[in-house]
C-alpha cells in the first residue's frame, strides 16, 4: 500500500493583495510552497507527490523542485477552476498510478506549518477508517447567522470540530466520490471531506494542531514567520 500526497497550489490568492500567487511568496528566503512540500518530502510514509498548480507557474514550480531537491515530487499538473476541481484533477490523474487500497493525502500549499506527528496521525486514521481529516476541537463561541450581520442562534461547541488539511482517503473512496460529483455536475465542495459528506459518507477526525495555519492575508505571513522559530515538538503533543 502506497501513500500519495496531492499538494494544492492552484489558487491565485486574491485576498493577499500580492502580484504573485501567495503560495510562491518568499518567507525567510524560501517560497511558502517549498515549506509545505518539504513536510511531505521528509515523511518516510509518503511515497510520491503530485503538485496541482496554477498553469502559468508550472515551470517555476519545476525549478523549485530541482533547486530544493524535492525528489518525491513525481508530477506537476494543472489546477482547476475551483478548489474542488483542482483536487479532482489530482485524484483523476492518479487513476492509472494508484491502487484502490492506496491512500492519498490532500494538503494546501499555503498550510506550511505541519508537524510530522500531525501528518502521521492523519495517515494512521485513514489507514484504519478509510479517511481522516486533521481536526481540532472548537473553543471560541459560535453564533449562527442568516445575514452575516447578526445572529440569534448559538451553536453547541461540544458538537463542532474544526477541520483542515491534510486530509487523507483510501484512493478508491476518493475516486468514486469525485466521479459521482462529475456525474452530478457538482463542483462546489470546499474540500474532499465536504464531498464525502455530500455523498453520504462518514468523515473521521485525526488530531490536528492550531499551528497548522492557512496563509491567506499579509498578517498570516508574519505569524508564519514567527512559527518557523517554534520547535516542532511544541506544536503537537
Amino acid at each position: 500500500m502506497k501513500n500519495y500526497a496531492i499538494i494544492l497550489a492552484g489558487g491565485v490568492g486574491k485576498r493577499m493583495g500580492s502580484d504573485i500567487p501567495k503560495q510562491f511568496i518568499e518567507v525567510e528566503g524560501k517560497p511558502i510552497i517549498v515549506y509545505s512540500i518539504e513536510n511531505f518530502q521528509r515523511n518516510p510514509q509518503i511515497d510520491k507527490i503530485v503538485v496541482v498548480c496554477v498553469k502559468d507557474w508550472i515551470d517555476y514550480t519545476r525549478e523549485l523542485v530541482e533547486k530544493y531537491s524535492l525528489n518525491k515530487v513525481e508530477w506537476i499538473i494543472e489546477g482547476g477552476a475551483t478548489g474542488h476541481d483542482s483536487i479532482r484533477n489530482g485524484v483523476f490523474f492518479l487513476k492509472d498510478k494508484a491502487e484502490p487500497d492506496d491512500h492519498i493525502i490532500v494538503h494546501d500549499a499555503v498550510r506550511p506549518v505541519l508537524p510530522q506527528k500531525a501528518l502521521d496521525e492523519v495517515i494512521r486514521v485513514s489507514h484504519e477508517k478509510g479517511n481522516a481529516s486533521s481536526s481540532i476541537a472548537c473553543h471560541p463561541p459560535i453564533v449562527y447567522t442568516e445575514d452575516n450581520e447578526s445572529g440569534i442562534t448559538d451553536v453547541d461547541r461540544e458538537h463542532v470540530m474544526l477541520t483542515a488539511s491534510p486530509q487523507a482517503f483510501r484512493y478508491s473512496l476518493a475516486y468514486d466520490c469525485y466521479q459521482k460529483a462529475e456525474e452530478e455536475d457538482y463542483h462546489t465542495s470546499t474540500f474532499t471531506s465536504s464531498l464525502l459528506i455530500h455523498c453520504g459518507e462518514r468523515v473521521y477526525f485525526a488530531k490536528g494542531t492550531t499551528c497548522n495555519i492557512k496563509v491567506t492575508t499579509k498578517e498570516d505571513l508574519a505569524l508564519f514567520s514567527a512559527l518557523l522559530k517554534v520547535p516542532e515538538e511544541l506544536m503537537y503533543s
